[in-house]
């Protein structure tokens, strides 16, 4: 697969403190990567870096072969959506309303939407399964309808690739399983995907590779299984894991226990 995103060697400070060091990473269209760690271990802040929202103080992320610095940051926003957990909007704003400033990199703070704007944020609207909400207020949204209202706002970019930072926070389970079946239709039109992940089992079921980050390294990369098992996983949790297949399922189940001392 062609590379689409790519980070190499990647070195990022904030507050002079050093937290990433020498990351590299790739991301092709279609790719669908878990990015899991401990706390504290960078995640947040790669992904950060990986959208052009903060600059590496070494080493370089590029699109389409080209570094992310030469481009306008209305042409990253055009390829690349980031979808964060704190991301709110003004209270007083409809759903509909924080959905369609997905539409801003296309066309311009002054511009009338097009037909194609309004499809974008409908399909978006849909695609989350928030249609009905597009008259509210976010001030009257529960925590989980916020975060589905900041991934349609994400998907109404028609972005390239798609980055987000704990997707799943303040969603119930069936709503978990919607998110992640949205993310799979996303990866089928060719959009690549990288989401924070900290439940360990769904990142297993849903993603094709998953990158282990520990103290702003990369200490493991493959299949998730790959990870899972690896020496390095036990190590940044500090856990033991443990995979059981189950008749029925098409993934193993994982269990994790504290490291006896």
């Amino acid at each position: 697969m062609s590379v689409l995103l790519e980070a190499r060697a990647v070195s990022v400070s904030r507050s002079g403190r050093p937290i990433l060091h020498g990351v590299s990473l790739s991301l092709a269209a279609g790719e669908a990567i878990a990015l899991v760690g401990p706390n504290a271990a960078g995640k947040s802040t790669l992904v950060r870096t990986l959208a052009g929202l903060l600059a590496p103080a070494s080493g370089t992320v590029s699109l389409d072969g080209r570094p992310l610095a030469s481009y306008s940051r209305d042409s990253i926003a055009r390829a690349i959506a980031l979808v964060t957990p704190e991301e709110e909007g003004p209270n007083a704003l409809s759903v509909g309303d924080r959905v369609a400033l997905g539409r801003y990199p296309h066309r311009g703070p002054f511009r009338p939407f097009t037909d194609r704007d309004d499809a974008a944020v409908a399909r978006a609207l849909a695609q989350t399964g928030i249609e009905h909400l597009a008259g509210r207020r976010l001030g009257t949204l529960s925590a989980g309808e916020r975060q589905l209202a900041a991934l349609a706002r994400g998907l109404a970019q028609e972005p390239r690739a798609l980055l987000l930072d704990e997707p799943g926070a303040h969603l119930d389970i069936g709503h978990q399983l919607q998110l992640f079946r949205v993310l799979d239709e996303v990866r089928a039109c060719r959009v690549a995907v990288l989401a924070v992940v900290h439940d360990l089992q769904r990142a297993a079921t849903w993603a094709e590779r998953m990158v282990l980050l520990s103290n702003g390294r990369v200490a493991a990369e493959g299949t998730p299984g790959a990870v899972l098992a690896s020496d390095e996983c036990a190590r940044a949790f500090d856990v033991v894991v443990r995979g059981h297949t189950v008749g029925g399922l098409s993934h193993p189940l994982y269990s994790f226990e504290e490291e006896r001392r």
